[in-house]
């Protein structure tokens, strides 16, 4: 297993390697250096699991794995599709997964223009990122020129406007982890009082959530858009039915683990080995 930093999942994996005498390397990659030209194969085993925070450094280094003939979980193109909104929602509306409306635009003057076709009020997204960072809503067009005015002064990757409908839905959204090609859970991530966004690591609370046929059916839709591997599917509930707003490469279950009662750690290693096979 690849990390950067040991967060709660990364310690479950290991106690539920532990409990089904799986042996699994930990490995570091902030201490690891690479000779391009070397075979690394006998130094990282029969698969190895990405669980670097870092998109870009999960990206490179999954690359480079990947070149030395090493399966890596979740894979290069996985990790390229779902680690960037706009590739993504593309990947899934090629499939017919249905997602928000969404428009991109390059620059302060043609985002405003994109977002007096989407309509008010509007989320602007970063094609990068995580954990709900610089997302913001957009009510009215003096409110979205001040927060593209701002945007103009940050790193180039944050002049890429990505604009999201905002969807009618209730005050909480789903996510579901598909594994290989199960729906194996499903909560609800409910927001936190006087709060919009639901993700548990701004406050979100996380329930149980039945995977009903429908549920199921999209999800599986959706990972399939973007591969195979592991995915945490989130969706939101629309007076027409659910929608995919996005597709996580990386999965986090600390909440889900308790909230449902399934194991998804001991999934995972379970998916690991029957790929080994």
């Amino acid at each position: 297993m690849l990390y950067d930093v040991i967060r709660t999942e990364e310690k479950m994996l290991v106690k539920a390697a532990e409990k089904k005498n799986i042996d699994m390397k930990m490995l570091g990659s902030r201490d690891l250096y690479f000779d391009l030209q070397k075979n690394y194969r006998k130094e990282f085993g029969d698969i190895v699991l990405q669980r670097c925070v870092s998109y870009f450094r999960s990206l490179h280094l999954t690359a480079l794995l990947e070149s030395k003939g090493i399966k890596v979980v979740n894979g290069l193109h996985e990790a390229f599709t779902a680690g960037n909104k706009m590739n993504s929602t593309l990947a899934m509306i090629k499939a017919g997964v249905p997602v928000p409306r969404t428009y991109l635009a390059f620059n302060q003057e043609t985002a405003l223009k994109a977002l007096e076709d989407l309509g008010y009020p509007a989320v602007l997204k970063p094609t990068i990122g995580s954990w709900g960072r610089l997302i913001a809503i957009m009510k009215d067009p003096e409110t979205a020129e001040s927060i593209l005015e701002d945007r103009e002064h940050m790193f180039p990757i944050y002049q890429i406007y990505y604009l999201q409908e905002k969807v009618k839905r209730p005050p909480r959204d789903l996510r579901a982890f598909v594994i290989g090609d199960k729906v194996v859970a499903a909560i609800y991530r409910i927001s936190a009082e006087g709060a919009w966004k639901t993700n548990t690591a701004r406050g979100g609370r996380a329930e149980n959530c039945p995977v009903t046929p429908e549920l199921e059916d999209i999800c599986l839709k959706a990972a399939d858009a973007i591969g195979e591997g592991i995915f945490g599917v989130d969706l939101m509930e629309t007076p027409d039915g659910l929608v995919v707003h996005e597709v996580n490469n990386t999965i986090e279950f600390r909440n889900t683990v308790p909230a449902t009662g399934i194991d998804i750690p001991g999934l995972v290693l379970d998916y690991l080995v029957n790929l080994k096979r």
